[in-house]
């Protein structure tokens, strides 16, 4: 079984998503495994927990294959986070180990759909809410999804990520957050 199939992985994977899409402080322990999708070695997982009361859930994963000249790069995942309390739904992240340009974007291809996201610090996402769907849209009916940034340093670097097991994933935070 290789890291990404591991509790400690799934955990981690958890916990680092949390730091990027709330500022409170959340632990593992209390955010929730749901499950996973996907092939063996290439999973889509998802989660939930409780902030203010209200339940959160989203589904993450890692790409197969990170590209790029450069040393050393921290996590590199993406995201998808429903509020259904904000009546927020869909909303797409990606962060990428490094931090960003200055004022750049991040270039996501799914087949032959392209988008464009804003980045801050570490962390690239979707303009605005139409955006979001659509991406959410092509990723339930893709296979696989490129996504292409530039850190501080000049660096290009281009992540692949399946989307094996992730209309699965996707239903499931449906369904855990409604």
């Amino acid at each position: 079984m290789g890291i990404r199939n591991s509790r400690a992985f799934v955990c981690a994977l958890a916990v680092a998503a949390m730091v990027s899409v709330t500022a409170a402080p959340v632990s593992a322990q209390e955010v929730q495994y749901l499950g996973s999708h996907g092939s063996e070695q290439e999973k889509w997982h998802t989660f939930f927990y409780t902030e203010n009361g209200n339940r959160v859930c989203f589904m993450a994963s890692q790409p197969l294959r990170e590209e790029g000249n450069y040393t050393s790069r921290g996590d590199v995942f993406v995201h998808i986070t429903h509020r259904p309390a904000e009546g927020s739904r869909d909303v797409v992240s990606f962060t990428t180990g490094y931090t960003f340009e200055t004022e750049s974007t991040v270039d996501v291809r799914i087949g032959n759909d392209d988008y464009r996201l804003f980045t801050h610090q570490d962390t690239a996402w979707a303009p605005n809410e139409e955006t979001d769907r659509s991406l959410v849209q092509a990723m339930r009916g893709g296979a696989n999804m490129v996504v292409r940034g530039t850190s501080a340093r000049g660096t290009l670097t281009t992540d692949t990520y399946t989307l094996m097991g992730f209309t699965a994933a996707h239903n499931e935070v449906l369904e855990a957050c409604p």
